[in-house]
C-alpha cells in the first residue's frame, strides 16, 4: 500500500496569492471567493472541481521553460542545458483550502522540428503558461503565435493564461523596466496574468507557481456552485 507523504509547508495555500502586477492580473481580490471557501469547507469535491489539473508550458528553444520546471519541483538548477525533446512532465502536489490538489506540468519543446510532436499534447489544458526570455525581445513577440497554438487544442474562455518572463538575473535595471513595459502591454491583450522569474535564483518563482494551483481551483470551484 503506497501513502503519499505530505504536502509540503510551502505548498499549503490558506490564502489567495498576490499578484505581480495589478495591471496584468488574474484578480485583484485578496480572499478567496466565499463561494470557493465554503464549497471547501464541505469538502464538496465530488461535485466542484477537479483534483488534478494540467498546466502546459510553451515558448521559444532555450527560454527557460525546464529550468522553471525543474527549480520549481525539484529545488535545482542545471546550467547544462538539454533541450526537450517532445514533452517531458512533472507532476507537484498542492492542498488549496484543505482540499488536495496537483499539477500535471506538461513541459514542451521549443524546436520548430519538434513542434508537431509537442502540440498533441495541448489539448485538455486548464492553464497555460507562456514562456519567453525578458532579454530577448523576439521571444516575447513570439509567444502570441505560442499562444494561438495552444489554443487550437482549447477552448480559449476556459483556459487560465499566464505570461512569464524568465533569467530576470541577467537583466540590469534598465532593461528590465522597458521590457516589462511591453510585457505587460502581451500579457493584457492576451488576457493573461504577467510574472517575471529566475530560475537561477529562484526569485518570484515559487509565489507565481503557487498562483496557478489557487486560481485553478477558484476558478473551478465558482463555476460549478454558479451552475
Amino acid at each position: 500500500m503506497n501513502i503519499l507523504a505530505p504536502v509540503r509547508r510551502d505548498r499549503v495555500l490558506a490564502e489567495l496569492p498576490q499578484y505581480l502586477r495589478k495591471e496584468a492580473a488574474l484578480h485583484v481580490h485578496k480572499d478567496f471567493h466565499p463561494r470557493v471557501t465554503c464549497a471547501c469547507q464541505e469538502h464538496r469535491t465530488g461535485t466542484v472541481g477537479f483534483k488534478i489539473s494540467k498546466v502546459i508550458v510553451v515558448g521559444d528553444l532555450s527560454v527557460g521553460k525546464t529550468c522553471l520546471i525543474n527549480r520549481f519541483c525539484k529545488d535545482t538548477f542545471d546550467k547544462n542545458y538539454k533541450a526537450t525533446i517532445g514533452v517531458d512532465f512533472e507532476m507537484e502536489r498542492f492542498e488549496v483550502l484543505g482540499i488536495p490538489f496537483s499539477l500535471q506540468l506538461w513541459d514542451t519543446a521549443g524546436q520548430e522540428r519538434f513542434k508537431c510532436i509537442a502540440s498533441t499534447y495541448y489539448r485538455g489544458a486548464q492553464a497555460i503558461i507562456i514562456v519567453f526570455n525578458l532579454n530577448d525581445v523576439a521571444s516575447l513577440e513570439h509567444t502570441k503565435q505560442w499562444l494561438a497554438d495552444a489554443l487550437k487544442e482549447n477552448d480559449p474562455s476556459s483556459v487560465l493564461l499566464f505570461l512569464v518572463g524568465s533569467k530576470k538575473d541577467l537583466s540590469t535595471p534598465a532593461q528590465y523596466v522597458l521590457m516589462e513595459r511591453d510585457a505587460i502591454k502581451v500579457a493584457q491583450e492576451m488576457k493573461a496574468e504577467y510574472w517575471a522569474v529566475s530560475s537561477l535564483t529562484g526569485k518570484r518563482l515559487s509565489s507565481f507557481c503557487c498562483d496557478i494551483p489557487a486560481y485553478l481551483a477558484s476558478h473551478s470551484y465558482n463555476s460549478s456552485c454558479a451552475q
